[in-house]
């Protein structure tokens, strides 16, 4: 069974939706491409384009990786989608895919 979070995660992907939400005390938004799960934990690689980042300035955005047990508040909602250009490239936050924007 997938959590409340995952869910909200899964269907911003299907819809390619923003979503918004406080990581570890931070407030993020982001565009998510990958979710699945790591080791039986829930987790998303998502392309971070706004909100704080507890390790560096945010920039023009980067690609990050989420413990979904982590995440509060997600909310989806509409505007432009943002993607880094290597994503492309293999990708090791996600093991077991269950979702990927691009296939």
């Amino acid at each position: 069974m997938t959590s409340a979070i995952y869910r909200v995660f899964r269907e911003a992907i299907l819809r390619r939706q923003q979503v918004a939400f406080v990581y570890r005390g931070r407030d993020r938004k982001v565009c998510p491409h990958i979710l699945g799960h790591t080791e039986g934990k829930e987790k998303v690689l998502a392309f971070q384009f706004g909100g704080e980042s507890t390790s560096r300035p945010i920039g023009k955005g980067e690609w990050r990786c989420f413990f979904l047990a982590e995440v509060h508040n997600a909310r989806r909602y509409d505007g432009p989608w943002h993607t880094g250009g290597s994503h492309k490239a293999r990708q090791s936050c996600v093991e077991e895919v269950d979702i990927d924007v691009n296939r």
